[in-house]
């Protein structure tokens, strides 16, 4: 007994081989079935690359199969015999033997989709086997200046490529599904309270002239410095956030009834400074005085009550400063998948960064491509973005110094990508720059001009892709930087273009 022990623990340990993941009898099935019915192709090419096969000569076959096939030739072992070493051995027989089996082999094409699946998926886990093995190697040997968050940035991006890299859920879809799903919107909107067919900004005359925010949608915000576009984004985020409820459909799954879960992107401000404005919002306390520590101990009570119900609102803050497209698209996919997504905003366009492609050639190159993929990742999690932009200076030139799509900076591809654009104007605040002399006749004019221009605001729908534009007046309380349905006694009808 105590031999035996010994030469257990003397021996050495059997080396341990795992072969990666694969299945060679999946890609040759597949390979026999286009080898006899070229048309089997079709049903794999949307998500199948020559890549994702294990076998090297599997992928050099799937490869000339692919640009026969696209070029509009027949592919078959007598007509690829040009573009394979047909003589080289493939163990006991050689290439042109092999395409030969694979035809004659071949059962039938009915399968092949599910063969293609197969052969991606394996090659999806050998992606992230690599991966890992990357993360592993880099995390021992990682410089002294590389932080981790930097490693982790990166496998999560690698991450992300793979899961949207080759989705096989794409394609055309039949006309009379896309029907269905107009219909069923249509009726979601009816059995709503507010009839809406997107998400309530909680602005009536706002969701009136647009519909809500509708999913997929881009939606751009802009206005001139001091025009209040980052408050009217906190007060449509605490309305949709506050006003969350879940509720059950008809197939038996959960989705959000009325408002939503808010991600909010503050390139600019900070979490802290966004969450002080929505309590001064909230509690109507300015938020100066909160700042300067000017309130007593009432509103001090008021300031706590609100802030306790905030905390439960599904509100989420990301204040990374100089976000790239790739990191906020991580983020928001992450956010999606682990606390639910209905609406993104960020604060805004022109703070963000391209993926460095562009950085080091012209800004109007980079915008282009943030737009581009704003509008991509809004369609891909199905939710509305709202992105916030800054306008070019040439407005302040104008006597009339409402915005037009031409103001928008960097203009040509934010105006192209957006679905809905909108501005945000208030005379008030380019009046109070303007006071003449006391006591002139201009002052008079001035002062009259003034009063009726007090405490109002537009929202200019200057692009809609599904509606109609015009403008919207709405109530501005400056000192909480709240808007509100205008109702005042003198309510102007909405102007229609």
């Amino acid at each position: 007994m105590v031999a035996n022990a010994a030469l257990k623990l003397n021996a050495e340990p059997e080396p341990l081989y795992r072969e990666a993941p694969n299945n060679i009898e999946a890609e040759q099935a597949l390979l026999g079935a286009i080898l006899i019915n070229n048309d089997a192709f079709y049903r794999v090419s949307d998500f199948l690359r020559a890549e994702h096969f294990y076998e090297p000569l599997h992928r050099k076959i799937f490869e000339v199969l692919a640009n026969l096939i696209r070029m509009g030739r027949i592919a078959n072992p007598v007509t690829m015999k040009s573009f394979l070493p047909v003589e080289q051995q493939v163990g006991p027989i050689t290439v042109g033997h092999y395409l030969a089996r694979l035809a004659a082999e071949a059962v039938t094409v009915i399968n092949a989709p599910d063969y293609g699946r197969a052969i991606y998926d394996l090659a999806t886990r050998r992606m992230l086997i690599s991966v890992g093995e990357e993360m592993v190697n880099v995390a021992f040997d990682a410089p002294v200046d590389m932080a981790p968050a930097d490693q982790i940035e990166t496998v999560e991006r690698r991450l992300f490529e793979i899961a949207e890299s080759g989705r096989y859920d794409g394609g055309f879809a039949a006309f009379n599904d896309a029907v269905k799903s107009a219909v069923d919107m249509a009726n979601a909107a009816y059995m709503r309270d507010s009839h809406l067919s997107g998400i309530a900004t909680g602005l009536r005359d706002l969701d009136r002239r647009m519909g809500g925010l509708q999913p997929s949608d881009l939606i751009v915000l802009a206005g001139r410095p001091g025009m209040g576009k980052t408050s009217l984004a906190t007060n449509i985020a605490f309305t949709i956030a506050s006003s969350y409820q879940l509720a059950q459909q008809a197939d038996g799954s959960v989705r959000a009834g009325q408002g939503g879960v808010v991600g909010f992107f503050s390139l600019e401000m900070s979490a802290e400074q966004l969450a002080t404005r929505i309590i001064s919002e909230q509690a109507e306390i300015s938020s100066s005085r909160i700042r300067r520590g000017e309130i007593d101990e009432n509103e001090f009570e008021k300031l706590v009550t609100c802030s306790q119900a905030l905390q439960k609102i599904p509100l989420y803050i990301d204040q990374t400063g100089g976000i790239s497209i790739a990191q906020l698209a991580a983020r928001a996919r992450r956010l999606k998948r682990q606390r639910g997504l209905n609406l993104l905003i960020i604060d805004y366009i022109q703070l963000m960064q391209g993926t460095g492609r562009h950085s080091a050639q012209n800004r109007v190159q980079e915008v282009t491509e943030i737009t581009t993929g704003l509008k991509a990742l809004a369609k891909e999690l199905e939710v509305p973005i709202i992105a916030l932009s800054q306008l070019s200076r040439r407005t302040e030139d104008r006597d009339d110094k409402r915005p037009q799509l031409s103001d928008l900076r960097e203009s040509g591809s934010i105006e192209q990508d957006a679905d809905v654009v909108l501005f945000v104007y208030r005379e008030e605040y380019y009046l109070k720059n303007k006071e003449p002399k006391a006591g002139t006749d201009e002052y008079l004019k001035w002062e009259t001009k003034l009063a009726e221009a007090r405490g109002k605001a537009e929202v200019i729908v200057a692009k809609q892709r599904h509606g109609p534009t015009g403008t919207v007046s709405l109530a501005f309380t400056g000192e909480f930087t709240r808007f509100a349905d205008f109702d005042g006694e003198d309510r102007r009808p909405e102007r229609q273009d």
